[in-house]
């Protein structure tokens, strides 16, 4: 079968820029899963994505003109509802057969095939494969129909589309042009109004001609490079325009380099067809501001690349990514200086001005502030979380930190009331920082002030300091406390609040830096701080919680390679010092690789559904009730290796504990192969129960060993 490359273009106004990478991507894997799904393309066709501001586009090779014919087997009825006593068909089954464009002499070619426990009739045919342009029209408006749209807009048809007038459409954005090209013939289809052809147009300035008349599929690119002055594929785009970016730093010369922004970096290719990078710069003057303001007003505003020196210190100069290449780019460049300059401006007054009025001034106007229309004011919380930091602070035994914590805890909502924050609320805790600096106050509490947002995503750097450390705890608890004390739960996608981020926070903080504190004590410190609010349930708020925060660890553990077997193991008995849990893992694992521990897990795993039928058992075992040799033998083996075990726990060699504990698996098996547990002698019974029970909660301080068992 003969194939060729096919060409699909949407050619629309100015699509929205975030969005860009994820439309193109969509509109181009749609359009190769359907033509796939219907024979006109296979494994072998290679797809090429295309997406610049003012285009959608696909590029896939080896598409065939028309799909291979398809046999179908369609079942019909019953044979005992289509064949009559006199061996006749029926006029049920003649009525069938009539629909599907066949008579009556299509009965001797049915097939007969089981259904279930009945016979039923099969009628067999062959289907035409589809032709291209009704594949391609199917897999078009499908693809249109899935792609991923922020926003629908919808607008009136041009003169001239199929459907002119006062026939409306919905899309992304006024769509003005299709092509659809299989090698160099046009594909007879249509959507949105448009019927399509082999013309697009290339930059709006820039192109050498317009429109742009394409030969055929595979000169899409470059036909639009060379004819159009556009850069269709976003990766080539954005690969360019990282080229270019490092090449105007090292023209700029002393170890500059643009900041590394993914995600600028992406909304910029988005937004440019042709681009041309342009190095301006302001007035010295202006980098007394903090940095993170500038570099904040000049990427969100501007959409420029601040250059920083090889220090990382924000230098006077930007980069600006330009569509338009004009021979003398010094009105392009002046612009975009004339236009930087308000922008620093105004940081510069809201940092003067914020410098004016101490931070301690401005705790006040917290209790303006709404935090939730059930747990009050910013005031109000801000108030629970200094008592909350200074109640770990003191459990941690360090009176300087208890001082710190909690005056870093009254003061890092503070900077929430200053112009600066109002204007750009992403530099909350960074301008408290400098605020808190500024005020002479010590650095361990200008860091805290900071850091208690800390960790703000996943692998984001914990607090630097002890105080932040512990500010940082005091908040996501309170907020996560707050928020299951009073039923506000995540549920499926609606986290609101970032309860699960919290919550990872707390486990990361408590974990990584091997905090000596016992989770249930801090959940209980710190729900015991909404008393008198009237919603809220103080059990709920721990009990929930606990929960909560031990399911996340144990998505974390599964994420850092921990088995489902290994995580719920260590996790089953809630330990509550979660430091302790990396060591615990790591004996699991090690234990796990132990010959003996396939046979002691399911060993623990019996004895623990023997106890559970039992619930009178105690661990007490009578020595003289020891009749059996098996039952003595794992007593004084248990003797022997029992306390060894619990120092090794005691001194945190939990791994050791395990291994020391794998001696046991010879008596046990033993023990099970000689001794009836459930003995009729009552005294006989309970002391091999209080046995099991003894050696059950030796082999358990570590790990749920049971877990383990397959």
């Amino acid at each position: 079968m003969t194939t060729k490359s096919l060409l699909v273009e949407l050619f629309v106004e100015e699509l929205p820029p975030k969005a860009l990478r994820k439309l193109g991507e969509a509109f181009a894997g749609v359009l190769r899963e359907q033509l796939v799904a219907q024979g006109l393309a296979d494994g072998t066709s290679v797809l090429t994505a295309f997406a610049s501001p003012r285009r959608l586009a696909a590029h896939l090779t080896h598409v065939a003109a028309v799909g291979a014919d398809k046999a179908v087997s369609q079942k019909l009825m019953p044979v005992s509802v289509g064949i009559g006593a006199d061996g006749q068909p029926t006029p049920a089954l003649l009525k069938r057969l009539a629909g599907l464009g066949a008579d009556a002499s299509a009965v001797a070619g049915l097939k007969r095939a089981m259904d279930g426990k009945a016979e039923a009739l099969f009628f067999e045919s062959t289907a035409k494969g589809a032709t291209l342009a009704e594949g391609l029209q199917k897999a078009l408006a499908e693809a249109i129909a899935k792609l991923p749209i922020p926003k629908v807009m919808s607008y009136q048809l041009e003169s001239g589309c199929e459907l002119p007038g006062w026939t409306s459409v919905s899309f992304v954005r006024p769509a003005h042009g299709l092509v659809a090209l299989h090698g160099s013939e046009v594909v007879s289809v249509g959507a949105l109004g448009l019927n399509a052809g082999r013309e697009t147009h290339g930059h709006r300035f820039e192109a050498a001609v317009d429109p742009v008349v394409l030969r055929d599929a595979d000169s899409y690119a470059l036909q639009l490079l060379d004819d159009g002055a556009v850069i269709a594929g976003f990766e080539a785009r954005r690969a360019e325009i990282a080229r270019q970016l490092a090449a105007a730093a090292v023209q700029v010369g002393g170890g500059c380099q643009p900041i590394d922004d993914d995600a600028l970096l992406d909304e910029v290719t988005a937004l440019v067809e042709r681009p041309n990078v342009l190095v301006c710069e302001f007035e010295k003057e202006f980098l007394d501001v903090p940095q993170e303001c500038l570099i904040l007003t000049m990427k969100a505003n501007q959409k420029y690349f601040p250059l920083l020196d090889a220090t990382g210190k924000l230098t006077n100069k930007f980069l600006v990514v330009s569509n338009i290449s004009p021979q003398d780019a010094s009105a392009v460049i002046g612009g975009n200086e004339r236009v930087v300059r308000p922008r620093l401006a105004d940081a510069k007054f809201f940092f003067d001005q914020d410098r004016k009025k101490t931070l301690a001034s401005r705790v006040e106007s917290l209790d303006k502030v709404v935090y939730h229309n059930k747990l009050g004011t910013q005031g109000e919380r801000v108030g629970r979380v200094m008592r909350i930091a200074r109640g770990i602070a003191e459990s941690m035994g360090d009176a300087d930190l208890a001082r710190h914590a909690t005056q870093a805890a009254q003061l890092a909502k503070a900077d929430l009331v200053t112009d600066m924050v109002g204007e750009f609320p992403e530099l909350q805790g960074t301008m408290g920082r400098y605020y808190a600096l500024h005020d002479g106050l010590d650095k361990s509490v200008a860091d805290a002030i900071e850091d208690h947002y800390k960790p703000r995503f996943a692998g984001d750097t914990l607090p630097r300091g002890d105080a932040g450390v512990v500010v940082a705890l005091a908040d996501k608890l309170e907020t996560l406390s707050g928020m299951f004390g009073i039923g506000n739960l995540p549920s499926g996608d609606r986290d609101p609040f970032a309860l699960r981020r919290h919550a990872l926070g707390v486990i990361r903080m408590l974990i990584e830096k091997k905090l000596p504190l016992d989770l249930r004590e801090l959940l209980s410190l710190t729900a015991g701080q909404f008393n008198g609010i009237a919603d809220f349930d103080a059990a709920r708020a721990v009990d929930a919680l606990q929960d909560f925060i031990f399911d996340r660890l144990s998505g974390l553990l599964r994420e850092q390679g921990a088995s489902a077997q290994e995580a719920e193991a260590v996790l089953a008995s809630r330990p509550q010092r979660l430091a302790q849990v990396p060591a615990l893992l790591a004996a699991v694992r090690a234990f796990a690789q132990l010959g003996e521990a396939p046979a002691l897990a399911a060993a623990n795993k019996r004895i623990g559904n023997i106890l559970k039928k039992s619930p009178e058992a105690d661990a007490h075992v009578n020595t003289a009730l020891l009749r059996e040799p098996a039952e003595a033998a794992l007593f004084e083996a248990m003797q022997a290796v029992v306390p060894k075990a619990d120092a090794q726990f005691d001194a945190g060699d939990y791994t050791g504990s395990l291994q020391t504990l794998a001696a046991l698996r010879a008596p046990v098996d033993a023990f099970f192969d000689g001794v009836m547990v459930n003995a009729e002698e009552a005294d006989l019974r309970l002391n091999r129960l209080g046995l099991l029970s003894k050696l059950h909660a030796a082999m358990n301080r570590v790990a749920q060993l049971d877990r383990l068992a397959t």
